[in-house]
C-alpha cells in the first residue's frame, strides 16, 4: 500500500467517525492551549520584570569595589576587553555647604573626570559639561536641597526651596568648621544631569573636576586649623564604574573583575538569578499544564481502542490480503498522529489569540479594579509566547497522542485473521 493510499485510509475513517473524532481533537486542543497559555504566564512576568530592570539601570555598567581603589588600578581596567570606559569617581567625605543666592544647604560632592563620564553615557538635560576648573554640573534634583533659611515656614509647610535657574549661577562652598567670614571656594555652574532612569532615585549631586581635590584639601585643612582634631577619616572614598560596549560582554567583564580579586555587581547577575528563578517556574507551569494534556490522551485513547474494535473486519481483510503487522500498525498510529497534531495547530493558534487579548484587556481591568491608581506606568505583560514554548508544547501533544494510540494500534496487528473475518458488529 502506497503513503497516499494509507493517507486515503486514514481520512476515510476519520470521515466515518467525525463527531468522535471531533470531541477528542477538541480534548487534545484543549490541553495544549492550556499548557501553552500557562506557561505563557511565566514568560510573560519574566520579560516584565526584565523589561523593568534594563530600563531602570545602566545595563553596561558594573560598579566595582575595593577598599584601595588607586588610579593606576583603574587605568588597568581600561585595559581588559569590551570595556568602553571606567569611571572613578572620588566622593567628598567631610561636611561641605553650599550657598546659591541666599539658599544653602549641604553638599554630597564627587570628583570626576568628565572625559571618562562623558565615554560612560553621562547625559545632560540642560548646559554642557565643564571647560574650566572653576565649572561644575549639578544633579536633576540639586535645587531641591537648597533652603532659603531665612524664610519662615510653618512645621507642616514645605521649606523655600530654591526655584530660579541654575544655568550661569555660582554656588560657593565652604566646610562647616569653617567661621564666619572665612574663604570659599565659588563654582559655575554649566549644566544640569539628566534624570536617572529609576524614578525614586534623588540626584542631588554636585560634580567638579578631579583637579579640585588639591585646592580643597587644602580650604579643608585651612577651615579645621585650631579646631580639635577629630578621629582620622580620608578626605575622599573611591567608587568605581566600569562600562562594557555591549550588554553581552558584561558577564565576561565581571568574570575578569572578580578574578583579579575585586567585589563586582552588575545587572547581568541580577537578570542571571531573575532567569534561574524563573526557569523553576516555567518547568513547574509546563507540567501542571502537561497534566491537562495527558487528561486529554484519555480520549484519544478511548478513540483509537473503539477505531481498532469498529474495524475488526478490516483489519482481517487487510491481513488476509498480505498487510503486515507493521502496515496496520502504522496505519492506526498515523490516525492518532493526526489528531494530536490537528489538535497541536488550533491550540496554538487559539492561544496566541488568548495571550493577545490578556495583554490587551487584563492591564484595563487590573486598572479599574484598583481605581485608576496605576496611571499610564502601569506596564505589565501577562503574557508572552515564544517560539521555543510553541515547540515544547507542540512535541509533548504529539508525543502523549503517539503513546495514547501505540497500545490500540499493538491490539490491532494481533487480531486475528479468521476471527475477524467472521466478526460482525
Amino acid at each position: 500500500m502506497s503513503f497516499k493510499d494509507q493517507i486515503g485510509f486514514v481520512r476515510q475513517h476519520i470521515r466515518r467517525n467525525r463527531l468522535r473524532v471531533f470531541m477528542t481533537v477538541l480534548a487534545a486542543t484543549m490541553g495544549t492551549a492550556f499548557l501553552i497559555v500557562l506557561a505563557s504566564v511565566g514568560f510573560g512576568l519574566q520579560k516584565t520584570i526584565k523589561d523593568d530592570i534594563l530600563s531602570n539601570q545602566m545595563v553596561t555598567q558594573i560598579e566595582v569595589y575595593s577598599e584601595d581603589m588607586t588610579d593606576a588600578k583603574t587605568d588597568a581596567m581600561k585595559e581588559i576587553g569590551h570595556v568602553e570606559a571606567v569611571v572613578h569617581r572620588k566622593q567628598l567625605v567631610p561636611v561641605v555647604m553650599g550657598e546659591v543666592e541666599g539658599h544653602t544647604g549641604s553638599m554630597n560632592t564627587h570628583f570626576t573626570n568628565f572625559g571618562d563620564e562623558q565615554a560612560s553615557g553621562f547625559r545632560l538635560a540642560d548646559g554642557r559639561f565643564p571647560e574650566n576648573q572653576g565649572e561644575a554640573i549639578v544633579g536633576s534634583k540639586f535645587a531641591q536641597q537648597l533652603v532659603d533659611e531665612s524664610v519662615e515656614t510653618a512645621e507642616d509647610e514645605e521649606p523655600a526651596y530654591y526655584e530660579g535657574e541654575l544655568i550661569g549661577k555660582t554656588v560657593n562652598l565652604s566646610f562647616s568648621e569653617a567661621e564666619d567670614g572665612a574663604e570659599t571656594m565659588p563654582l559655575t555652574i554649566v549644566g544640569i544631569k539628566e534624570e536617572p532612569g529609576k524614578d525614586w532615585a534623588f540626584d542631588g549631586y554636585l560634580y567638579v573636576d578631579q583637579s579640585l581635590i588639591g585646592p580643597m584639601e587644602t580650604a579643608y585643612a585651612a577651615a579645621s586649623a585650631g579646631l580639635p582634631e577629630g578621629e582620622d577619616m580620608p578626605f575622599t572614598s573611591s567608587q568605581v564604574n566600569v562600562y562594557a560596549d555591549d550588554l553581552a560582554n558584561v558577564k565576561a567583564i565581571t568574570q575578569t573583575l572578580k578574578n583579579d580579586g575585586y567585589s563586582v555587581y552588575s545587572v547581568s547577575e541580577e537578570i542571571e538569578q531573575i532567569d534561574v528563578f524563573f526557569l523553576a517556574l516555567k518547568a513547574g507551569l509546563i507540567f501542571v499544564g502537561t497534566i491537562a494534556i495527558l487528561i486529554a490522551s484519555i480520549g484519544i485513547f478511548n478513540t483509537m481502542t473503539m477505531a481498532v474494535t469498529e474495524r475488526t473486519r478490516e483489519i482481517g481483510v487487510m491481513k488476509a490480503l498480505g498487510a503486515g503487522p507493521k502496515l496496520i500498525q502504522r496505519l492506526f498510529l498515523m490516525e492518532s498522529a493526526w489528531i494530536g497534531l490537528v489538535g497541536t495547530v488550533i491550540a496554538v493558534v487559539i492561544s496566541y489569540g488568548v495571550s493577545f487579548a490578556a495583554n490587551a484587556i487584563l492591564p484595563i481591568v487590573v486598572d479599574a479594579a484598583l481605581g485608576g491608581e496605576t496611571g499610564d506606568s502601569f506596564d505589565v505583560t501577562f503574557s508572552v509566547i515564544p517560539w521555543q514554548l510553541v515547540l515544547i508544547a507542540s512535541a509533548i501533544s504529539l508525543s502523549v497522542a503517539m503513546i495514547s494510540g501505540w497500545r490500540p494500534a499493538r491490539k490491532a496487528t494481533k487480531t486475528d485473521v479468521i476471527g475477524a473475518l467472521r466478526h460482525e458488529l
